[in-house]
């Protein structure tokens, strides 16, 4: 198949800035373009080109950065290049433009956060987004089961396939390629003859990084020798000062132990920290979808104390691999399960050895892409979902103004605004909320049933009397009526005397002249 697989508006690919998408979709490349022709659309760089090809994948970049641009561009490269599959990361706001675009091809969708949320999304849009895709692919069950409880009618497209790591690149300290650059990290800072505590993410307090911080107080107490390293920025290449980040560095000197901060770290050095680590904490105060930062500490052979949050304790084979925090808001709680690790010298180290064996035999790069394989070749196999005219008409996009790109330059939001706190009420609500109405729907379907029961027994009674009265009848010829099937959204047969084509392009042109969407600004 000619597959498209469309990024979001944040970070280019390959991942040069970082990113989770990015290192995903990086991951599977060399696996998925074995069986499919493949392009990659992203956003523009000033350190890699607008087109090339490399090992037969073709990149294509566009200018983005915001998304209502980026949208446009995405929308015009689709609906002047023919593709068979189109698969979106993370961006359900681009399935039904992508949709007015390429009527015919099968689209599939990767959601790697809650982009479903209400407050992120038009539930109107949304609905209409997941009657167009074929299959949802989920980085965790966490993700899944919150667009189940916002929108039940997705339950059978959504499958989890859990992200992967480059189990060559991430290695043990003690692994022969990386005892020296483990011994050179160490020695650089100061920290040989340390147990080194390892925190590798952004820098904010939905991170939480600070209550690792205040826990070092009371491990300080226990144990000697201890160092934290502090691998991060405030936003992925980022290296601004923040209130948070102020806070952490005001923290950092207060404490008893050594703290090391290194602010941004380049893709492609990140394994060595994990390989001058002991013990990796993911502090995560939000209901983080599940942070593939585990996926490296698992790989570099570090055992884990993680939070009970969002997708993360997924991976956590508790007491195995590691151990959760239940409550990641007190600092004790954090105190209370790495002194256990650290109490445990041997059982430290096998959960760092079954981190590395789960890391090479489940989250391999070969096995996420083998289920995206599988998810692919499903997704050919369904139906094609039309559009309604209804929904062409609401799909129209604006022309992109000329002097668009000079948005490019607008200051993009920091991240704490950009990660909201996605709070389980939020979902609980919405979901109590969905199974009132469909409790509500079964009690007026179940008196309507009754109702017409009663009616059809007395129906049937009433031709008992009247055929035992009556003269046998004629012996009649058995005709089967058929009426012809039409596709309609969201994949759904349905019986239609007047039999109706697909949605296409023609009819959009039409619609666009009439009239105009306007989208709501990008979270």
């Amino acid at each position: 198949m000619r597959i498209l697989m469309v990024c979001t508006e944040k970070l280019p690919v390959p991942p040069v800035l970082g990113g989770a998408i990015q290192t995903y979709i990086s991951g599977i490349l060399a696996h998925v373009s074995q069986f499919h022709d493949i392009t990659v659309l992203g956003i523009s760089d000033s350190a890699l080109p607008e087109q090339e090809t490399i090992h037969g994948v073709h990149y294509v970049r566009v200018p983005g950065k915001i998304f209502e641009i980026y949208r446009e561009n995405v929308v015009r490269y689709v609906a002047a290049n023919k593709f068979d599959l189109i698969h979106i990361f993370n961006r359900p706001r681009l399935v039904l433009p992508v949709r007015q675009a390429a009527p015919d091809a099968k689209i599939t969708l990767s959601m790697h956060n809650d982009m479903f949320q209400p407050e992120k999304i038009d539930p109107e849009e949304a609905a209409a987004a997941i009657a167009e895709v074929a299959y949802i692919v989920t980085v965790s069950d966490y993700i899944g089961n919150v667009i189940r409880s916002l929108y039940p009618q997705a339950s059978p497209k959504l499958r989890t396939i859990y992200s992967g790591v480059d189990s060559e690149r991430f290695l043990p300290g003690n692994h022969p390629k990386m005892q020296k650059i483990r011994d050179d990290i160490r020695r650089a800072h100061g920290l040989e003859n340390k147990t080194v505590i390892l925190f590798a993410g952004r820098l904010s307090r939905n991170k939480g990084v600070d209550k690792l911080l205040l826990a070092l107080p009371e491990l300080a107490k226990k144990f000697k020798n201890l160092a934290l390293v502090i691998v991060g920025s405030n936003w992925f290449s980022e290296n601004d000062m923040t209130d948070y980040v102020a806070y952490v560095r005001a923290l950092a000197k207060r404490m008893p132990v050594p703290i090391v901060t290194t602010g941004f770290v380049a893709p492609n050095e990140i394994q060595n920290w994990f390989a001058a680590a002991d013990l990796f904490v993911c502090t995560s105060q939000w209901q983080e979808p599940l942070a593939r930062v585990h996926y490296e500490a698992m790989a570099a052979g570090l055992p884990i104390v993680t939070t009970a949050r969002g997708g993360n304790p997924e991976v956590i084979v508790a007491n195995e691999n590691g151990l959760i925090v239940e409550n990641p808001g007190d600092p004790s709680d954090f105190a209370d399960k790495i002194a256990q690790i650290l109490s445990n010298p041997s059982w430290m180290r096998r959960m760092g050895e079954k981190g590395r064996q789960l890391a090479v035999s489940m989250y391999n790069w070969e096995r996420v892409a083998s289920e995206l394989l599988e998810v692919w070749e499903q997704a050919e196999k369904t139906e094609q979902a039309a559009v309604s005219e209804e929904q062409a008409a609401g799909m129209t996009i604006e022309p992109l103004k000329e002097d668009a790109t000079e948005q490019l330059n607008l200051p993009t939001p920091k991240a704490d605004a950009k990660e909201n706190v996605h709070s389980k009420e939020n979902a609980a609500a919405s979901s109590d909320k969905t199974k009132k109405g469909k409790a509500k729907k079964e009690r007026a379907a179940s008196m309507e049933d009754n109702q017409q029961t009663a009616k059809q027994k007395e129906a049937a009674a009433e031709r008992t009397k009247s055929a035992k009265s009556a003269p046998a009848p004629k012996q009649n010829q058995i005709v089967r009526h058929t009426k012809s099937f039409t596709i309609t959204s969201g994949n759904q047969q349905t019986l239609d005397s007047s039999p109706k084509t697909h949605w296409n392009r023609n009819q959009a042109q039409a619609k666009h002249d009439s009239k105009h969407f306007t989208i709501a600004s990008s979270h």
